[in-house]
């Protein structure tokens, strides 16, 4: 007879080690697990928690001290709460909105696994705790015993209730022992805690209701610290801002010179209801589209930010600043934007390394117009109730990256691209009334190149003449390419490009001609480098300039564009067509003329989309209103400008999301070597219809040449 098939009901039965792996895995430092204790304080309704940290540089007889004067626990929640991994407690007050703590808090956390930070730090542990009109409880858990092959119900733990030792009076808290340390606390690791506790709170928002002390036997160890009221005043740039929906309801910019800086004065910038937009990619359309930042599609509620912007540049420093290493010290330790829930931190947003909004890797690539995480102090206040779509991950290294994290991030990038903007029209200003002298880029360097070659190859090597003439008539090269540099980059290669390919090889140069030994490869780099110079060269050459009609020329460029305003939806009005009785041309390059034009026409398609402008339209004209001059309007009949003037047509100062600020400033420059000017009109300037006097308007003023159609001859 066959045997039955077994069959049986089942459930987990895990070994005791799964809670030493559990705190291992799910904490990640000892310093988060301090800190997840410290946040059971604040759930708790504590006002005050202390941290006591007795002999930690030697394990065996170290002891970490953590108490608080909260409400306290009873047997049964002990029993029922503490003592279950992964409780629903806090979760259930979290989603009942009927539930008000005795403090008012809501709590922080849900996952019921914060206590495992009691296991990281050390592995005897007593906790002692007392409820109002309760007896004191006694709790004894040694986690060695929780190290062998035993099932996790077969390792008994120790709970007592008892009249009060401890808490008396009627006091009430938690004080929990830890001995037995697992790690031997260094004088590093202490100053680590040390700046992860008073990171806890919003450096700008102090939690009065709540404070934590902290206190160890080693003083010596957090000497010398620098804290946030030491070096605030150090800042130069100070911003904050309010979102909600899809718009910056509110943002304050404020440039505070240094008494010392007299030659600057303060300035202060407002906006209100700032559209939130970006580019992603659209994988059905397979290209990028603009897109609206909408926070209210999720459950992310009101948010604030606030911002200290500091500039570490060693001159500017002089002025202001008597302790630099310090600053720069604290700023790298500290550096960053935060993200605090209810006043509370939530980890690891701002943490070195951490440069969750890529702060440091668009500084790479923009250097001058981006800011790095070491020179901005930030924090994002959300609230708890308002913030539910934003889950933290359990092992506390941020939230879930979920669709509402990334339309929180989207919100916050915008946020700091605006401000940056501001920033940059003042940083300008700053660095060109008291920055480093100006090295010029590639000429410079071609010098101490030209000089470390004629004294490190002998007159007797006969690649030593051969080298020098390839870097004269590099330098001479140039020369040429940085005059011309408008052009290239009007077809799309900034000089920022041509520099930073070519300083590179200068770079290496330099290295390798230290070694005598190198000739050869000083020669090759040499050869390498006057070829990239030739090839840019001839890339940007110059043409010549010519009388040429503009109306051909317009046609041209809104050819070459036509299927792009198509694809946006935005129709010409080409007033230019119409037949003028004044003279329609131009002495120009038409090359420059023509990409400065699809430049100007590109920047309203862009913010026609930005203002959800619904009939977009661009309106082209040529004018003689302007005395002197041969005008050529293009105004459309979008949201207008954000800048001023004279601060649009300065380099790495744009409010397009993404861009670098080099379009009108080119065309400015453009217009310059032409003998003409770029105008930003107002609409009573020129003859401008109704529908565009409230947008962009710019115009490309051409100077007329005097008595060149007047008949000069006897």
């Amino acid at each position: 007879m066959a045997k039955e098939d077994k069959q049986q009901i089942l459930t987990f039965v895990p070994k005791a080690r799964i809670i030493l792996q559990l705190g291992d895995q799910l904490i990640r430092s000892e310093s988060i697990a301090i800190l997840e204790l410290i946040k059971n304080a604040y759930d708790a309704c504590a006002g005050i928690v202390t941290i006591r940290m007795k002999n930690v540089d030697n394990p065996s007889i170290g002891e970490i001290v953590i108490e608080d004067n909260g409400c306290g626990m009873d047997y049964d929640i002990v029993k029922d709460v503490w003592l279950q991994p992964g409780t629903t407690y806090k979760k259930n007050q979290l989603e009942d909105k009927k539930f008000i703590s005795p403090c008012n808090r809501v709590p922080l956390g849900e996952k019921g696994i914060g206590r495992f930070g009691v296991h990281k730090l050390g592995f005897e542990i007593i906790l002692i705790s007392k409820k109002h009109g309760k007896k004191e409880v006694h709790l004894t858990i040694n986690w060695a015993d929780f190290d062998n092959d035993k099932l996790l119900q077969k390792v008994p733990i120790d709970l007592k209730e008892k009249s009060a030792e401890y808490f008396e009076q009627g006091q009430t808290g938690t004080k929990i022992i830890i001995r037995n340390l697992r790690t031997k606390w260094t004088r590093g690791s202490i100053r680590e805690l040390h700046r992860a506790i008073t990171s806890l709170n919003s450096p700008f928002e102090s939690l009065n209701s709540f404070k934590v002390l902290f206190r160890i036997d080693r003083k010596d160890w957090l000497g010398g610290l620098l804290s946030f009221n030491d070096i605030k005043s150090s800042s130069l740039f100070a911003a904050e801002a309010t979102i909600k929906g899809n718009k910056i309801t509110s943002l304050k910019y404020e440039f505070t010179p240094w008494a010392t800086m007299k030659k600057l004065n303060g300035r202060k910038h407002e906006e209100i209801d700032i559209l939130m937009s970006h580019k992603i990619y659209d994988e059905v359309e397979e290209k990028k589209v603009m897109k609206e930042i909408d926070i209210s599609t999720f459950e992310i509620g009101e948010i604030k930010f606030k911002a200290l912007i500091f500039d570490l540049d060693a001159t500017i420093l002089s002025l202001g600043v008597e302790d630099k290493k310090g600053l720069k010290d604290y700023l790298k330790s500290n550096g960053g934007v935060r993200v605090y829930r209810d006043g509370v931190r939530v980890y690891d947003y701002g943490e070195p390394g951490n440069d969750w909004l890529n702060l440091d890797i668009e500084r790479v690539n923009l250097p001058t117009a981006r800011i790095s995480n070491n020179i901005i102090i930030g924090s994002v206040r959300l609230d708890r109730l308002s913030s539910k779509s934003l889950k933290e991950k359990t092992n506390r290294e941020g939230f879930i990256e979920n669709d509402a994290y990334r339309e929180f991030l989207s919100a916050i990038r915008f946020t700091i691209s605006r401000i940056v903007t501001q920033r940059n029209i003042d940083k300008d200003k700053l660095r060109s009334n008291y920055g480093s002298s100006i090295k010029v880029p590639v000429v410079d360097n071609l010098q101490i190149l030209k000089e470390k070659v004629s004294k490190s190859l002998s007159e007797s090597n006969p690649a030593k003449a051969e080298i020098l003439a390839i870097i004269k008539e590099i330098g001479d090269d140039y020369k040429t390419i940085s005059d011309i540099y408008i052009r290239s980059a009007s077809a799309g290669l900034s000089l920022s490009i041509v520099i930073h390919e070519i300083e590179k090889i200068i770079s290496e140069l330099i290295r390798v001609v230290d070694d005598s030994k190198s000739t050869d490869r000083i020669k090759s780099l040499t050869i390498h480098l006057g070829k990239l110079i030739e090839g840019y060269s001839a890339l940007i050459r110059r043409r010549s300039r010519k009388e040429s009609e503009l109306q051909p020329l317009i046609k041209q460029a809104l050819w070459n564009i036509e299927f792009r305003l198509k694809a946006h939806g935005v129709s010409i009005v080409p007033a230019y067509e119409k037949k003028k009785d004044f003279q329609t041309s131009a002495k120009c390059s038409d090359s420059l003329i023509l990409g400065t034009i699809i430049n100007i026409i590109d920047n309203s398609i862009w913010w026609l989309n930005y203002g959800r402008v619904q009939n977009k339209k661009i309106f082209i004209e040529l004018s003689d209103e302007f005395p002197g001059y041969l005008t050529l309007i293009i105004a459309d009949n979008g949201p207008g400008f954000t800048l001023p003037p004279e601060d649009a047509v300065r380099p790495f100062i744009s409010n397009k999301e993404g861009g670098i600020g080099i379009g009108l400033h080119l065309a400015f420059e453009i217009m310059n070597s032409h003998g003409g000017e770029l105008l930003f009109p107002s609409a009573d300037q020129f003859t401008i219809p109704k529908d565009f006097r409230s947008g962009a308007i710019v115009a490309l003023a051409f100077k007329k040449e005097k008595n060149k159609y007047h008949d000069t001859t006897n």
